[in-house]
């Protein structure tokens, strides 16, 4: 089925049946009483989105990873942001908070695992980032964990094939759009074969295990536990899921296996940490549950490029219920231009809020890309500080702030806003959290909404737009494009 596009309810219908049991209260005791910190590096703020009440940090000293790891909470996030930086800085990263948190383990005298949480969409530094982290932690490894499933964004593994949710089809992953990203690229979607593609050959499909939702569905978590006790000198082993049951078959199957002396890395997306933390879902938020101010004009900031975000946008812009502003992508990338062009944003923008008018600023929606992988990060680095100066330059402090898009999401929050820490409220919408900003930040106790370029239908962004508007009913306003 690698070049299959199948309707979702023919593929997922034909599975057999979830595993009866409920397995998720046994987890969070087995979680809780084993006391073992789970340590999440996430490589861009969207990670957060299936859980809840849990911090971000976004620097990683010794004391601060120690901080954490001596709290009751059963995990914690560093946010690294590595899948904006070339390959070379993204694995020097993963190599100092490796090598910190070995350090603030020892010293705290607690044991940890780590998660490498990564996009659904297969695209970041794999498995280069992985290594350095492997490397720095200086730990053998049994085997290294590859779960993409993400249910909240329809991301499935069905016979190793990781599957796209794209209306009423499931498309195979590397013929949808994120498969042609310029800096992450990839040709395969049966999982085994991209393994061997991300290496280079170096590891062969054939040398990959899997664990099939046959065996996570038909034999449960004794059987889970029987083939990973299995893995050695850290083997790659996919793990297939469909929903979140499948998961708690096979985290429940992987606690016994490492309670049993077996050590294993993780690369995954957001929905494993859920589970693998015990933690249970929280309804979505509403704008009672986010304390908003009564009045003043929310800031939502767009610089994902991704076909699905332009979507979202135009569907935001024929509303007419929001001021907007455009932001001239090629003016950013001439310096003969680029103040100027800040300035008019901040302008604009300023205008907008101190009238309690919720505003738009976004990038121009024609993608500028270099001619290689080094060269595309670059212009989007470029581009990305622009966005950076121009939160930075504004004063009135929105009622709350959504950026979309996971660099965008990361830069605004710790260079425009000075975030250190954060605490996940919950999400918003299916796989958007939200996060209450630390008293440290330039908005302390903001709401700020992290919105990933991938995530959510057309009207997602009218959706929010609309549910935390101040006043409904508000004379519509003039456009301040």
């Amino acid at each position: 089925m690698e070049n299959q596009r199948i309707p979702k309810s023919q593929l997922l219908t034909r599975l057999p049946d979830e595993w009866p049991q409920d397995l998720r209260p046994a987890i969070q005791k087995q979680v809780h009483a084993d006391r073992c910190k789970i340590v999440v590096l996430d490589d861009d703020p969207t990670g957060t989105q299936t859980i809840h009440g849990l911090p971000v940090i976004t620097e990683w000293s010794v004391d601060t990873i120690a901080a954490e790891l001596k709290s009751d909470l059963p995990a914690f996030y560093i946010l690294t942001n590595s899948r904006s930086y070339p390959l070379p800085v993204a694995r020097k990263m993963n190599a100092e908070i490796g090598h910190n948190l070995t350090t603030a383990a020892a010293k705290a005298h607690l044991e940890f695992v780590v998660i490498s949480r990564s996009d659904s969409t297969l695209r970041g530094h794999f498995p280069g980032e992985v290594e350095a982290l492997s490397d720095a932690l200086a730990q053998k490894y049994d085997g290294w964990i590859i779960n993409p499933f993400f249910l909240e964004g329809g991301r499935y593994t069905i016979d190793d094939v990781h599957y796209v949710n794209e209306g009423d089809m499931l498309v195979p992953a590397a013929q949808t759009e994120f498969a042609r990203d310029h800096a992450f690229g990839y040709s395969k979607s049966n999982l085994r074969d991209w393994i061997s593609e991300k290496t280079n050959g170096r590891i062969a499909a054939k040398d990959v295990a899997t664990i099939s939702i046959e065996t996570l569905r038909g034999q449960g978590p004794e059987s889970v536990s029987a083939l990973l006790m299995k893995l050695h000198h850290g083997q790659y082993c996919v793990v297939n899921a469909a929903s979140y049951r499948d998961l708690e078959v096979f985290v429940q199957g992987l606690l016994d296996a490492e309670a049993r002396g077996k050590t294993f890395l993780f690369r995954t997306a957001a929905s494993f940490v859920q589970v693998r933390a015990g933690i249970f879902p929280r309804p979505l938020l509403t704008q009672s549950d986010l304390q908003l101010p009564a009045a003043g004009g929310g800031l939502i900031v767009v610089g994902s490029f991704v076909p699905r975000s332009t979507r979202q946008v135009n569907s935001l812009l024929a509303t007419a219920e929001i001021m907007h502003t455009e932001i001239n992508v090629a003016a950013l990338l001439d310096d003969r231009l680029r103040d100027d062009e800040i300035n008019r944003v901040v302008n604009d923008t300023e205008n907008a809020l101190r009238r309690g008018n919720d505003m738009l600023i976004f990038t121009s929606r024609r993608l500028v890309a270099g001619q290689d992988s080094k060269s595309s990060l670059q212009i989007g680095q470029k581009i990305s500080q622009g966005l950076i100066s121009i939160v930075q330059r504004i004063q009135t402090a929105p009622r709350y702030i959504l950026a979309k898009g996971g660099i965008t999401s990361s830069d605004i929050a710790t260079r425009s806003l000075n975030v250190k820490k954060a605490i996940v409220l919950g999400q918003i919408l299916p796989g958007v959290p939200v996060w209450k900003l630390g008293a440290e930040s330039r908005f302390p106790n903001l709401a700020y909404i992290v919105f990933p370029g991938n995530v959510g239908d057309d009207r997602a962004l009218v959706d929010v737009a609309r549910q935390l508007k101040a006043n409904f009913g508000k004379k519509k306003p003039e456009s301040a494009a």
